[in-house]
């Protein structure tokens, strides 16, 4: 961070929601609630848009994971999906949830193929093993869990400066990128 920018000196306590648009509500609840075992917390239907005042109906859903944070959807009510961005790769974009071990992680991915979701892995990234598969508004999700040491993590987080300023060197040698 340039020496002139502070940071907002207000402490982020952690996730509250993260929201999506579904196609679906109902859709999108069973995966969320009966697959993923997500329970609806909140549902808020409106006809405007609170922040802006614009004019579109709607219904804001929670799906709430044991940590107290959420997992929200807006359906719009035109039975449209969320475009992917045409200038990413599909694997990219995408959100981890945490599991608590390799046991559930194994349980989760029989579950998922057992109700006719398509899944990717186990894949070992030799500090977490996941599992990927995409949801019913075309989301990948990601479940995860750690299997690295407590002390290689440390480790990690110690060099990561200096790996994201390695990367930026040699990503604008290669390209010619100012920043």
């Amino acid at each position: 961070m340039p020496p002139s920018v502070q940071p907002i000196d207000v402490p982020v306590l952690g996730l509250h929601h993260f929201a999506w648009r579904c196609r679906d509500a109902e859709e999108t609840r069973h995966f969320y609630e009966d697959l993923l075992g997500l329970p609806l917390v909140h549902l808020i239907r409106a006809e405007t848009v609170p922040s802006t005042g614009e004019h579109c109906p709607y219904v804001h859903l929670f799906f709430q994971m044991d940590d107290g944070s959420c997992i929200a959807f807006f359906d719009l009510g035109d039975n449209t999906r969320a475009e992917p961005s045409p200038n990413t790769p599909a694997w990219v974009n995408h959100l981890a949830l945490r599991v608590r071990s390799q046991a559930d992680l194994l349980l989760a991915k029989k579950r998922l193929e057992d109700a006719g979701v398509q899944v990717l892995g186990v894949t070992d990234h030799h500090f977490v093993e996941s599992i990927y598969f995409f949801d019913p508004n075309g989301i990948r999700l990601e479940l995860t869990v750690q299997t690295a040491s407590d002390e290689y993590m440390r480790a990690a987080r110690a060099k990561a400066h200096e790996s994201c300023a390695l990367w930026v060197e040699e990503k604008r040698a290669r390209n010619g990128f100012d920043s």
